[in-house]
Formats: structure tokens, C-alpha cells, sequence
């Protein structure tokens, strides 16, 4: 599955933004999808995920209550809602699909480009 994620940019605190990931290729609703962000000179942590039927979502504690993932199987395409921005949110957003429900960004099969989102006044 090929994955393009968007929506990224510049956004100042306590703004909001939505990221957007569209699949092409192999049935997306087979898929576990997440959101994984990665800042300089930091590892690439899970921010959000969600189950291949949406049923289910997981969400690290730094985004609890701001972020919001979803999916929409019939456009192929996977959300991530972001409110209540903060500096410390500035990172490389990236969409991953996995067969595997985890959280590991080592389990996951396909990978999108990153979109870059950048919080400041």
C-alpha cells in the first residue's frame, strides 16, 4: 500500500491543524493505521493509532484530549485532528500501516513521506 500524507504547516500555539493520509494499492481497510511524529534529534514516536475497522483508537499521553484520529475506509484515507497546538508538538508527521495492532513503529509494514508541522508565534 502507498501512503501520502498532507496537510502539514505552520501553525501558532493553541491553533489547530488536520493531517490527512491517502492509500493506494492493496485493500487500506486491512490495514491498522498510525500517526507518528518525529522531531530533530529524537527518536520517531506513535502519536495516534487506530484499528483497521476504526473501532479502536490509542493515543500517547502527550495528545490525549487535543488529537484525534479517524478513517474513512471508503476514501481510503486516514485523519489526524490536531487542536490546542503546542511548541513541543513541532515535528515530521508520518501514516504507517500495519496487519499488526501495535504500537511499535518497527511493526509497521508501509510508511508515507512526512509532512511537516511547525507550532510557533
Amino acid at each position: 500500500v502507498q501512503l501520502q500524507a498532507s496537510g502539514g504547516g505552520l501553525v501558532q500555539p493553541g491553533g489547530s491543524l488536520r493531517l490527512s493520509c491517502a492509500a493506494s494499492g492493496r485493500a487500506f481497510s486491512n490495514y491498522n493505521m498510525g500517526w507518528f511524529r518525529q522531531a530533530p534529534g529524537e527518536e520517531r514516536d506513535m502519536v495516534a493509532r487506530i484499528s483497521w475497522g476504526g473501532a479502536t483508537t490509542v493515543y500517547a499521553d502527550s495528545v490525549k484530549g487535543r488529537f484525534a484520529i479517524s478513517r474513512d475506509n471508503a476514501r481510503n484515507t486516514v485523519y489526524l485532528q490536531m487542536n490546542s497546538l503546542e511548541p513541543e508538538d513541532t515535528a515530521v508527521y508520518y501514516c504507517a500501516a500495519s496487519t499488526i495492532w501495535t504500537g511499535s513503529s518497527a511493526r509497521y509494514e508501509y510508511w508515507g513521506r512526512g509532512t511537516l508541522v511547525t507550532v510557533s508565534s
